[in-house]
């Protein structure tokens, strides 16, 4: 898998592609953006309660339990003078007629999530630059 995310003309504003998908993230005008799409935590927080709701969906399909449908809240915790949070509140409601001993394994399903399992286990991310340095008009300097 793969993603990749480039910039565009308007400040903070990027497009990110993957696959056959495009979609963009800006920040809000508060912090300079132009508020054209989510912030990158609102994206990391979007992508845990997906996977979540699609784990919990695929796991009651399978048992062929009555669920209904699941939403997800998730609220960024404790922001810090730098704004970076340092915990995530899930909510997570399930409609359908589900038996007390169900509700409580959906809920440990959703705990254990590809993205849940990504953000709450040991990441290395290795970052370098890519390629010859480039002018912003996309030539290589000499």
């Amino acid at each position: 898998m793969e993603v990749t995310v480039v910039s565009g003309n308007q400040p903070y504003a990027v497009e990110i592609h993957g696959g056959p998908h495009a979609w963009h993230a800006d920040e809000p005008v508060e912090a300079g953006g132009g508020d054209s799409g989510p912030n990158p935590k609102s994206l990391l927080l979007g992508s845990l309660g997906a996977c979540m709701a699609i784990t919990v969906c695929m796991y009651a399909a399978r048992k062929q339990w009555p669920l209904q449908g699941v939403s997800v809240r998730l609220r960024l915790l404790d922001s810090g003078a730098n704004g970076d949070g340092t915990g995530i509140d899930v909510q997570i409601d399930l409609a359908g007629e589900l038996t007390a001993a169900d509700r409580e394994r959906l809920l440990h399903v959703a705990n254990a999530c590809p993205i849940h399992r990504l953000l709450t286990g040991h990441v290395d991310i290795f970052v370098a630059l890519a390629g010859p340095a480039r002018t912003a008009s996309g030539e290589t300097p000499a």
